[in-house]
């Protein structure tokens, strides 16, 4: 069974920047997409980025700020967060999926002040 360990998240100021990790049990290559996702209190679950073997893709709200990448020999994803903003508060989620199968990790909750 695949465990996702999400950690890196805290407390920063406005203008700040994070580095957030994914730390996979198992063997993050076989995965197809490994994605970060986030949650705001009232919110949705949103996709904010995702890597595949063809490139990265980001959402238009942290584009230019957020920067998606993987370390397979660590099978490790990371999610560097700069100039962070009061509005990516939210609870980061880590996500892998392959045949079809979805796994996500418990959540690291990012707080950005104003």
């Amino acid at each position: 069974q695949v465990q996702l360990v999400e950690s890196g998240g805290g407390l920063v100021q406005a203008g700040g920047s994070l580095r957030l990790s994914c730390a996979a049990s198992g063997v993050i290559a076989g995965f197809n997409v490994m994605a970060w996702y986030r949650q705001a209190p009232g919110k949705q679950r949103e996709l904010v980025a995702f890597i595949t073997s063809g490139g990265t893709n980001y959402a238009d709200s942290v584009k230019g700020r957020f920067t998606i990448s993987r370390d397979n020999a660590k099978n490790t994803v990371y999610l560097h967060m700069n100039s962070l903003k009061p509005e990516d508060t939210a609870v980061y989620y880590c996500n892998g999926a392959r045949g079809g199968a979805s796994f996500w990790g418990q959540g690291t909750q990012v707080t950005v002040s104003s």
